[in-house]
């Protein structure tokens, strides 16, 4: 069984074929998916959703595209609200230097919150992080240095520098579709290094949809060809096996 560890099922691209949807990732033996959160103010869509499919779970976070329109929301709320059964995890949260969207420092502090309601419930953190390497690995160093927490860097496009350090802080590393282009071989040689263990997978449908599929909406059912390039780049290692559990 395969987990889309990342996917947006609350987005419009979904809203009329959702049942569909859920059904072929289930066909496709994809057991879980994580729909995961860009709005605290949101999350209300997403746990009906999760309500509406046994196999769906949610995060509950703040997207740093949004962090300047929810900014100040306290940690004691980000924690009060993953105590719904259907929450596994906070985020997405971090730094987005690619695109002007929230300040640096507003983004900063909402990534430090959202790192401190990880800590205190135990709950991995899915971090967004672009154009960022610098400074998200050194408020991961800091942080960490405050008390352990869980976390994941989601869709990773990054450096090996920072891939090797959230390694070496306990954390994992998730590839999306990108790993299967064509031209993203030296990233497939960056997940070749890593610990099979700190490995996940995603789609982070609808966008980004993998070689197969380029060009069309992305969907969970489509995680099975990223695991398949995973594997295949990992094939002389026979002890490999993306991590898909969250809890």
């Amino acid at each position: 069984m395969l987990v889309d560890s990342h996917c947006h099922l609350d987005f419009p691209d979904f809203a009329e074929d959702l049942d569909a949807i859920v059904a072929r990732a289930e066909t496709a033996r994809v057991g879980r998916n994580v729909t995961i959160s860009t709005r605290v103010k949101r999350i209300g869509g997403l746990l009906d959703i999760t309500e509406r499919f046994s196999s769906v779970y949610c995060s509950v976070g703040t997207h740093p595209h949004h962090a300047d329109e929810e900014d100040g929301i306290p940690v004691a709320e980000l924690i009060e609200l993953t105590e719904h059964p259907k929450v596994v995890a906070l985020g997405e949260a971090g730094l987005d230097n690619f695109y002007d969207n929230g300040s640096p420092q507003v983004q900063e502090r909402g990534f430090r919150a959202h790192i401190a309601a990880a800590r205190t419930t135990g709950l991995p953190l899915v971090i967004h992080t672009r154009d960022a390497d610098e400074a998200c690995g050194r408020i991961l160093e800091e942080e960490m240095a405050k008390g352990p927490f869980r976390a994941v860097l989601h869709c990773y496009t990054g450096g090996r520098e920072l891939a090797m350090k959230a390694i070496s802080l306990g954390l994992s590393i998730s590839f999306t579709g990108i790993l299967t282009f064509k031209k993203s071989q030296a990233l497939r040689d960056l997940a070749a290094e890593l610990p099979a263990d700190r490995i996940m997978v995603e789609t982070d449908a609808p966008y980004l949809a993998p070689g197969k599929f380029r060009g069309k909406r992305n969907e969970p059912s489509y995680v099975v060809e990223i695991a398949k390039v995973l594997a295949a780049n990992w094939e002389r290692n026979s002890a490999f096996e993306p991590t898909v559990a969250w809890r």
